[in-house]
């Protein structure tokens, strides 16, 4: 085999992938993990990750705490350390496809090079989906924004407009409440899909105002976003409303193009459908985290899948 031949290739360095290399590795495999941006994925972005197991505070005696809740950023850089401390190797790089012949899969990157391996995991997870309207693509960086943690210090004390009604839609909606009292959080539907908890928090708070039934036809600007064009979906109202910001939480879509010409499984939404090995229809390839149909979406799920799937390619490897 040449230099570039490993027992495991992970593609995806979010918690799924870097767990799966953590497990990997300590099962004696030769691991790879490609990653075309920060080791993280959307881990980096959480600004308290407060319902991951065991991540609280702590107290001494006097009731200073002497180690807080970790951030989503600092849980990533951790698992990273981690990963790469029982061995596993990372490369900074995109993926253009991936081909398999008789037990060994070929992975070429956009820079040409090429890495073989036994087994596969992909853990390239979801990107955010985009609303579509008018002024969205324009505006993006602009004061169209899909990362509060990333973006909302630019607009403190602004007023902003968020768009969803998720656990995501909920969650940065409350860290944007901490820069601004005048957070506007839309949702097209009369009640939110997001955990009962996060609701509870997002209605309670008194500088987000909730509208249901409301939808975004248009952001305007000139060279920054300066308006919204907002439709109420009950009584088909339209009108405009001044902004300085739009953040978008319109849920995700999967990064599953990789394994089309596999042949891989896929549900209705593009999700590779998986076994509870995380096994693929095809032989060696393995999914885990936020790519995989049916997956929760949590952190602490693509940590499970991560390990799971690293248990069980090492099986398949060790059997080959």
């Amino acid at each position: 085999m040449s230099d570039n031949h490993v027992d495991l290739l992970i593609i995806g360095a979010g918690p799924a992938g870097l767990t799966a290399a953590q497990y990997g590795s300590r099962a004696n495999l030769k691991v790879l993990v490609i990653e075309q941006l920060a080791a993280g994925g959307q881990a980096l972005v959480i600004d308290i990750l407060e319902n991951y197991p065991g991540n609280v505070e702590h107290l001494d005696a006097a009731g200073n705490v002497i180690s807080g809740i970790k951030s989503g950023y600092d849980f990533a850089i951790d698992l990273h350390k981690q990963a790469e401390s029982f061995g596993a190797s990372f490369l900074s790089g995109c993926v253009n496809s991936i081909k398999k012949e008789n037990d060994i899969f070929t992975v070429n990157l956009t820079d040409g090079s090429e890495y073989s391996a036994s087994g596969v995991i992909i853990a390239t997870g979801a990107k955010p989906r985009f609303l579509g309207v008018p002024g969205e693509k324009e505006f993006s960086g602009k004061g169209v924004s899909y990362c509060a943690t990333c973006d909302g210090n630019f607009f403190r004390n602004k007023k902003i407009f968020v768009v969803g009604g998720g656990d995501a839609a909920c969650d940065e909606g409350r860290y944007l409440s901490r820069l601004t009292d005048k957070v506007i959080l839309i949702h097209r539907r009369d009640a939110f899909r997001a955990q009962k908890a996060l609701v509870e928090r997002t209605l309670n708070n008194p500088n987000i105002k909730v509208r249901y039934n409301t939808v975004i036809n248009e952001i305007k600007g000139d060279v920054k976003v300066n308006s919204v064009v907002l439709a109420d979906t009950k009584t088909g109202e339209i009108y405009e409303e001044e902004t300085d910001a739009v953040f978008i939480f319109a849920g995700t879509v999967p990064q599953s193009d990789l394994v089309r010409g596999l042949g891989a499984a896929l549900d209705e939404s593009g999700y590779i459908i998986t076994d509870q090995k995380m096994a693929t229809n095809i032989k060696g390839l393995f999914a885990a985290g936020d790519i995989r149909s049916g997956a929760f979406r949590q952190v602490v799920t693509a940590a499970a899948d991560g390990a799971a799937a690293a248990h069980h390619a090492a099986e398949y490897i060790d059997a080959l």
